[in-house]
C-alpha cells in the first residue's frame, strides 16, 4: 500500500520511515537523491504521536545506513580472519554445527542472548525463540537482567493494576529516581519527552527527581534530590514513611485494593529524613519537602531508571515507586476512560482491580553457579559467562548474539572476553564488526530499518513496562522498505536466518505471537508452527509474530492513512467495576520486598566511611544523546565532536586530585582500571564520576583514551556484591581511586 501523500511530485523524494535507534521508534521522513540513496533524516512534523521529534541518533539515520563500516556480506573466521560468505551457506553450516554440539552436550550447551535492538526486532525476536525451542535449549538470556531487572521482580511482588495508570497528559505529579528521559527517550515521558515535559509543567505538574546528576530532566524539577549514589531505596522508603505518618495516602483505595499495609508502615517507620538525609548527603527537610509535594498530586507516576538497578537494591527501589503509586491510588478507576485500547498488541482488560502478586523464585531453570535461577526477568545474564568458562556437565559450548554486543556491555569485560573465546561457536548478527563480532567465528550481516517492513509493534509492546513507555493512545504506524538493497549485496532478516537454520535442520518453527505478550497460557496455546519447507515473506512473518492482534497487522498496512501514522481505534474504553468478590488485591508488604528493605536500613546503619579511604568515589552510569548503549559509535558526524568517553567531574573534586580538564585520567577498582578523559562538569555531584558505559575496546586492544575511552564494565565484578534474585552486581555505584594517567 503506498501513502498517496508522498506521491505529489513536490514530495516524490521524501518517504517515511520508522526509527529503529532506540526502544521509541520515532516516526521520520528521509530524503532520497536520484539514484534512490537516503540522504537526510528528520522528523515529521505531521506526525500527531512524535510531533516532529527526532533526536540526533535518528537524524543521522540516512548516514548510518550508509556507514562505510557497515558489513555488505556475511562473515566467516578463517585461519584468524574473516572472508566473505553467503548467509544461506552459513545457516546450513551452523545449523549443522548445532546438531553436533547438542548432539554431544546437550540442548542447554546452546545459548541465545537477545540484547536491546532484540525487542525493537519482534519478528527476528520471535523466530529466535522459536528456533531456540526447537532445539530444546531453555537458555534464553537477555538484555534486562544486566539493565532494570528489578522491573520485573518488583512488578510479580506487587501485581499489575489491570486498567493500568493515568494518561502522561493527566499527571500532576511525576518523579524520576536515577532516569533522565530527556536523554534516554524512554521511561517516564513518552514520545517527544521534551515537549511532553513542557506541556505538563505549563499544566502545573510538580517534578521531583533523585538523581546525583544535575541531569536535563532534574534542571527542570520542582525538587531535586542531588543525593550519594546508591541511596534510592533508602530516601523512597523515607517518602513512603512520610506519606503513611501524614496520613496523605488514599485510605480508601488501600483498604479495598492492597494488602501488607501494616507490614509495609513497620518495614519504613525506621527511615526517619534525619537518618536517611545524613547517610544520602541531601538535606532533611527537602526529603520531606518531595514527600510532601508528590503526596500532594492525584494523578501521577514514579519512573526508576538504569542507573538504581545497577547501584544496589534495585528491586526495593522499583518496588517502592510501585508502592507509592499504590498508597496515593495513582491508577485509573472505575468509569474512567482508557485510551489505549491496543493495536498490535492485546491490553489488559480494562477493569479497576489488581491481577495479584505472582513468585519470583523457586521456578524456571537454575544456574550451576552462585545459586542464581530463573526469576520474572530472566535467567541471570550475569552468570552466563561463568556457565561458559566452568567446564563440566551443563557448559554452555556455543551462543547466538541478536541485537547485543556482550563485550561492551556485559559486566566484568575480562571474564567476558575470556568466555567469548572459549566457545566451541559464537555467532553474531551485527550491521558491523562490533567488539564482539571481532570474536565471533560467524557474522551475519543484516537488512536495517530503511530496508524493512516497519511498524510501531514494538513501542507498543513497551508500554507494558509501566506509564511513560509505549503510547497514550491507539496509536499505530506502518512503512514500506525505502532502499532497495544492491544486487551485491548479501543481506538477510534475522527472522529469516533462524528460520533457514531450522530448515536445514528439517525443525519446525512454534512461534508465539508478542500480541498475546500479556497472556501466556493463550500464546502458548495459539503457537503458529512454520514447517521447514514453508516459504514466508516478510509481511508474513509479522503476520505470524502478531497473531490474534486487536488490529490484525494486514488490516493496519491495508489503511492508506496508517503509513503516516494513525489512532486506530479512537473510541476509548470504559473502565469496569471489578466483581463483589474479586479475590485479588496489589500487595504493597510483599515479605522478600519488606527483608530487602530491611537490608538497605542495614545497609545505611552499618556504612563505615573509612571503608572508603581505598576507593574514596563512584563511577556513576550515564546516558548520551549521540548513542543508545555501544550503537552508533562509528557514525563520524555524531562523534567528531564528543569521540571519548569523558570522565564527568565535579570542578572542586578536580581541582582536590590535581586534575584539569581534559587531563587523561586512571580510574580504578578492586577489579582492574580503565584510562579515560576528565571533564569538568558542576552537575556532578560531589565525589562521583559520570561515565557513559558500553564505551571502549576489547581487552587485547591497546588503550585509546582520547579515542574510546575506557569500559566501564572492566570496573566490576560478575562475581561480588550481586543481587541474589536477578544476578545483576553493582555495574554504577562503584568503589574507584581516581588519578592522572601515566
Amino acid at each position: 500500500m503506498r501513502d498517496p501523500d508522498l506521491e505529489k511530485p513536490v514530495r516524490k523524494t521524501r518517504k517515511r520511515f520508522i526509527c529503529g535507534a532506540c526502544h521509541v521508534q520515532c516516526s521520520l521522513l528521509v530524503e532520497m537523491d536520484q539514484d534512490n540513496r537516503p540522504i537526510k533524516t528528520y522528523g515529521d512534523k505531521n506526525n500527531h504521536a512524535y510531533y516532529g521529534f527526532s533526536c540526533v541518533k535518528g537524524r543521522e539515520f540516512a548516514n548510518n545506513h550508509l556507514l562505510p563500516v557497515r558489513l555488505k556480506k556475511s562473515q566467516k573466521r578463517v585461519n584468524g580472519g574473516y572472508t566473505d560468505i553467503g548467509w544461506e551457506t552459513a545457516a546450513n553450516e551452523i545449523a549443522s554445527r548445532v546438531e553436533e554440539i547438542v548432539e554431544q552436550y546437550g540442548p542447554d550447551s546452546v545459548a541465545l542472548f537477545v540484547g536491546t535492538f532484540g525487542y525493537v526486532n519482534l519478528t527476528a525476536h520471535s523466530f529466535s525463540l522459536a528456533w531456540l525451542e526447537s532445539i530444546r535449549s531453555k537458555m534464553l538470556f537477555t538484555s534486562v537482567t544486566i539493565d532494570q531487572p528489578g522491573k520485573g521482580i518488583a512488578l510479580a511482588s506487587h501485581g499489575a493494576w489491570l486498567a493500568g495508570p493515568p494518561r502522561v497528559n493527566e499527571w500532576d505529579g511525576l518523579m524520576l529516581v536515577g532516569t533522565n528521559p530527556l536523554i534516554s527517550m524512554n521511561g517516564g515521558l513518552g514520545a517527544n519527552p521534551a515537549r511532553n515535559l513542557h506541556e505538563a509543567k505549563k499544566r502545573g505538574l510538580k517534578l521531583v527527581v533523585i538523581d546525583p546528576r544535575l541531569s536535563e530532566s532534574a534542571r527542570k524539577a520542582d525538587i531535586h534530590l542531588q543525593c550519594k549514589p546508591g541511596a534510592d531505596t533508602q530516601i523512597l522508603a523515607s517518602i513512603t514513611r512520610h506519606i503513611i505518618v501524614n496520613e496523605l495516602y488514599d485510605k480508601e483505595f488501600v483498604e479495598d485494593n492492597t494488602e501488607g499495609f501494616s507490614e509495609l508502615r513497620e518495614a519504613v517507620m525506621p527511615f526517619t529524613p534525619d537518618l536517611v538525609a545524613e547517610y544520602a548527603g541531601v538535606d532533611a527537610q527537602a526529603i520531606v519537602a518531595a514527600a510532601e509535594l508528590y503526596g500532594q498530586c492525584k494523578k501521577g507516576h514514579v519512573s526508576v531508571g538504569t542507573g538504581p538497578n545497577m547501584s544496589g537494591f534495585g528491586n526495593s527501589t522499583e518496588y517502592l515507586s510501585l508502592v507509592i503509586s499504590s498508597l496515593l491510588g495513582h491508577w485509573r478507576r472505575a468509569g474512567e476512560e482508557k485510551h489505549n485500547n491496543g493495536v498490535f498488541i492485546n491490553p489488559m482488560p480494562p477493569i479497576a482491580a489488581a491481577s495479584g502478586p505472582l513468585p519470583i523464585s523457586g521456578f524456571g531453570k537454575k544456574m550451576r553457579v552462585r545459586g542464581l535461577e530463573e526469576s520474572p526477568s530472566g535467567l541471570p545474564t550475569a552468570a552466563l559467562t561463568d556457565e561458559i568458562l566452568l567446564e563440566g556437565d551443563g557448559q554452555i559450548r556455543a551462543l547466538f548474539v541478536l541485537g547485543g554486543n556482550p563485550m561492551m556491555s556485559f559486566p566484568d569485560q575480562f571474564k567476558t572476553f575470556d568466555a567469548m573465546k572459549k566457545l566451541d561457536l559464537l555467532v553474531c548478527f551485527d550491521p558491523i564488526m562490533s567488539k564482539t563480532a571481532k570474536l565471533a567465528d560467524y557474522v551475519i550481516a543484516p537488512t536495517m530499518p530503511l530496508e524493512l517492513v516497519g511498524n510501531t509493534a514494538a513501542n507498543e509492546l513497551m508500554g507494558n513496562f509501566g506509564a511513560g513507555w509505549g503510547f497514550e493512545n491507539t496509536y499505530a504506524q506502518v512503512t514500506d522498505p525505502v532502499f532497495e538493497v544492491p544486487e551485491s549485496w548479501d543481506l538477510v532478516e534475522e527472522w529469516e536466518f533462524f528460520k533457514a537454520m531450522a530448515k536445514a535442520a528439517n525443525k519446525p518453527l512454534k512461534v508465539k505471537s508478542f500480541a498475546l505478550f500479556l497472556d501466556p497460557p493463550r500464546a502458548d496455546e495459539e503457537k503458529i508452527t512454520v514447517e521447514p519447507g514453508d516459504d514466508i515473506d516478510a509481511l508474513t512473518a509479522w503476520d505470524i509474530t502478531l497473531k490474534s492482534s486487536p488490529v490484525p497487522h494486514r488490516d493496519v498496512r491495508a489503511d492508506k492513512d496508517a503509513y503516516a501514522g494513525k489512532e486506530m481505534r479512537p473510541e476509548p474504553m470504559i473502565v469496569q467495576a471489578p466483581a463483589d468478590d474479586w479475590p485479588q488485591r496489589l500487595q504493597i508488604g510483599a515479605r522478600e520486598m519488606m527483608d530487602e528493605i530491611a537490608d538497605a536500613f542495614s545497609a545505611m546503619q552499618n556504612h563505615d566511611p573509612s571503608q572508603e579511604e581505598e576507593y574514596p568515589m563512584r563511577v556513576i552510569s550515564r546516558r548520551m544523546l549521540a548513542s543508545h548503549n555501544s550503537n552508533w559509535r562509528d557514525n563520524e558526524t555524531l562523534w567528531q565532536k564528543n569521540r571519548c568517553n569523558r570522565a564527568y567531574m565535579n570542578p572542586a573534586d578536580l581541582e582536590d586530585l590535581g586534575i584539569s580538564h581534559g587531563d587523561v585520567v586512571q580510574i580504578s577498582s578492586a577489579r582492574a582500571a580503565i584510562t579515560t578523559v576528565a571533564a569538568e562538569s558542576p552537575d556532578v555531584r560531589r565525589g562521583c564520576i559520570s561515565i557513559s558505559h558500553s564505551f571502549g575496546d576489547n581487552p587485547d586492544e591497546a588503550d585509546n583514551p582520547r579515542e574510546s575511552g575506557g569500559n566501564t564494565s572492566r570496573l566490576s565484578f560478575s562475581d561480588r556484591d550481586f543481587d541474589q534474585k536477578t544476578g545483576i552486581p553493582r555495574m554504577s555505584n562503584i568503589p574507584v581511586a581516581v588519578r592522572l594517567a601515566t
